[in-house]
C-alpha cells in the first residue's frame, strides 16, 4: 500500500469520526429542545385557596344601587403553578347561602382582571329576585339588605374552577329592579304532524281576541295522537308550554301528554289560550273547544246580527275539508265569526279577501268589506287558511 492510500484511509476514518460527533451533537440538541418544551407546557395545579378581598366600606356605608354604576371588587388571583389567564364570575346572595338553589344567584358579566367594577344593575335585579323569593312584593320596595357576595374563578377552558371566600355587604339599597310583568303580543302553535312537523316555519299563528290583552284563539285539525306546544316566539327559546298550563277539554279531544299536550280523537277544534299574570309570572290556561263558526248581519237568518244556530257553518271531518255556510239569506256584506265564550262576536271575526286569503281581524280596526249575492255560501279550510264565496 503507497503513501497516497494510507491518507485516504486516514481522510476516511477522519470524516467518519467528524460525523459520528455530528449525530450526537444533533441528538443532544433534539433532546435538549424537547425538554426544553416540556418545561414551556407547564401542568396546571389545581388552586387551594382564593381570596375575595373586603372592600373598604363594607361595614358601614350604604351602596345605593339606584345612585350607583357599580360596585368595585377585588381579589387575590388563584396560584395555578404558572401566569394564566383567569376568568371571575359573581354570585351573590341574601342570606350567605351558596349551596341551595334558589338562595343564591349568578350575575351576567364575567371578567378577567382581579379587579372588578361590578354592574350596578346587575346587582339590583338579583336583589330584587332574591327578596321576592323571600316572600317580599313590590309594594316593600325600596328595600336595604345585608348582600353576601363571592366569586367564582377558573381558566378560560374552565378548567381549575374554584370558589372564593364570600364577603358582606351590611346595607345594600335597590329599588324596585325587575321590568313589569306585561301579557304576551303573540302566540303560535307548533307540533307533530300537520302542526308544523316540530318545524317552527310552519307553526301556525293564533289570531288575538280584540280588545283582550292574553286570550288567542285558532281553528286547527288534529289528527288522532297529534302532539303539540305553544310558544309566544316561534323559536325553542325556554317559553314554549304545554301540559305545564292548565289544559281544558270542552270538545271531547281526550287530551292528555306529559310535557305536550296529545289529543286522542282527530277532528276540527277551537283552541284557545288565555294568558293571565300572576305574581311575576304569566300563567297559561289552554281549551278545547267546538269548532263553531257563523255568519253574521246582513247575509245571515234574517239579517241577524246575534250568534244564532240558523247561521252555524258546517264542520268537515277532514284537514283538507271546507267550513261551509247556510247559504246567504240576502245580497249583502259578508261577516262571519267564532263564538268565545264571553265575548262579543266582533272580537273573534273574520273575512274571505279578494285574494282568497282568511283575513282575522285580531286587534285591527273594522275590516274592508265584500259583499255577496243572496243563496252563495261561504266555504272556509282553516288549515290552508284559504276560502272562497260560491
Amino acid at each position: 500500500m503507497n503513501t497516497t492510500d494510507n491518507k485516504l484511509i486516514l481522510a476516511a476514518k477522519v470524516l467518519t469520526l467528524v460525523l459520528s460527533m455530528g449525530v450526537v451533537l444533533i441528538v443532544a440538541i433534539l433532546i435538549t429542545s424537547c425538554e426544553d418544551d416540556r418545561g414551556s407546557n407547564p401542568v396546571m395545579h389545581p388552586p387551594t385557596e382564593f381570596t375575595l378581598n373586603t372592600p373598604p366600606y363594607a361595614a358601614g356605608a350604604i351602596y345605593d344601587l339606584e345612585a350607583s354604576r357599580s360596585v368595585e371588587l377585588t381579589c387575590s388571583q388563584p396560584d395555578y403553578g404558572f401566569t394564566a389567564a383567569v376568568n371571575y364570575s359573581v354570585q351573590v346572595s341574601l342570606g350567605g347561602d351558596f349551596a341551595t338553589e334558589g338562595k343564591f344567584m349568578d350575575l351576567a358579566t364575567s371578567y378577567n382582571t382581579a379587579r372588578m367594577e361590578v354592574d350596578a344593575s346587575e346587582i339590583a335585579v338579583a336583589q330584587t329576585t332574591l327578596a321576592l323569593a323571600e316572600g317580599m312584593t313590590e309594594d316593600d320596595f325600596p328595600i336595604t339588605t345585608k348582600m353576601y357576595v363571592r366569586l367564582r374563578a377558573a381558566l378560560t377552558n374552565g378548567e381549575g374552577e374554584i370558589y372564593s371566600n364570600p364577603v358582606a355587604l351590611e346595607n345594600v339599597r335597590t329599588i324596585f329592579a325587575l321590568s313589569p310583568t306585561v301579557l304576551p303580543t303573540e302566540m303560535y302553535i307548533i307540533g307533530s304532524g300537520g302542526l308544523g312537523a316540530w318545524d317552527w316555519t310552519g307553526a301556525f299563528e293564533m289570531t288575538p281576541v280584540y280588545g283582550e290583552n292574553g286570550i288567542f284563539w285558532r281553528i286547527i285539525y288534529c289528527a288522532a295522537g297529534e302532539e303539540m306546544k305553544f310558544n309566544t316566539a316561534k323559536a325553542w327559546d325556554g317559553g314554549e308550554f304545554g301540559t305545564s298550563a292548565t289544559v281544558v277539554d270542552n270538545a271531547g279531544a281526550g287530551l292528555g301528554g306529559d310535557g305536550n299536550i296529545s289529543v286522542s280523537k282527530a277532528g276540527w277544534y277551537l283552541v284557545t289560550v288565555d294568558a293571565d299574570i300572576v305574581g311575576r309570572d304569566v300563567k297559561y290556561t289552554v281549551s278545547f273547544e267546538p269548532p263553531t263558526v257563523y255568519l253574521i248581519g246582513g247575509v245571515g237568518y234574517e239579517g241577524d246580527w246575534s250568534i244564532r244556530d240558523e247561521n252555524r257553518f258546517e264542520v268537515p271531518t277532514a284537514a283538507d275539508g271546507y267550513f261551509v255556510s247556510p247559504p246567504f239569506g240576502a245580497t249583502a256584506e259578508v261577516r262571519m265569526c267564532v263564538s268565545i265564550a264571553g265575548e262579543d262576536w266582533w272580537h273573534s271575526e273574520f273575512i274571505v279577501a279578494a285574494d282568497g286569503v282568511i283575513n282575522y281581524r285580531g286587534r285591527g280596526d273594522d275590516q274592508e268589506r265584500y259583499t255577496q249575492s243572496a243563496g252563495k255560501r261561504a266555504y272556509l279550510n282553516f288549515m290552508s287558511g284559504k276560502g272562497e264565496y260560491k
